[in-house]
């Protein structure tokens, strides 16, 4: 069994910034990307960042210069830093992730965290 355990959200003014933080915990044998997806009310989901075990890195054009992921393999923990948070960056983010355990490879999702950016 594998969690997904995000923290980090919170409320911010426009221009500020929020660290995200998501931790894998269970029987993991291999991660293959770990990144951050977004929703907001009355929005489809939509990928904000991701970052896969041979280092590539994509970004949502919306974010690029604003965000960075990172992530830190001992601890099985990805990380997205926002910057220059404007109010359209107000959703709830989602951790995801490929992950192999015993089981073959599935995908996970954390609970979400929410992120309100006011103006």
């Amino acid at each position: 069994q594998v969690q997904l355990v995000e923290s980090g959200g919170g409320l911010v003014q426009a221009g500020g910034s929020l660290r995200l933080s998501c931790a894998a915990s269970g029987s993991i044998f291999r991660i293959n990307y770990m990144g951050w997806y977004r929703q907001a009310p009355g929005k489809q989901r939509e990928l904000v960042a991701i970052i896969y075990s041979s280092d590539g890195i994509n970004y949502a054009d919306s974010v690029k210069g604003r965000f960075t992921i990172s992530r830190d393999n001992a601890k099985n923990t990805v990380y997205l830093q926002m910057n220059s948070l404007k109010p359209e960056d107000t959703a709830v983010y989602y951790c995801n992730a490929d992950i192999t355990t015993v089981l073959p490879l599935r995908n996970y999702w954390g609970q979400g965290t929410q992120v309100t950016v006011s103006s």
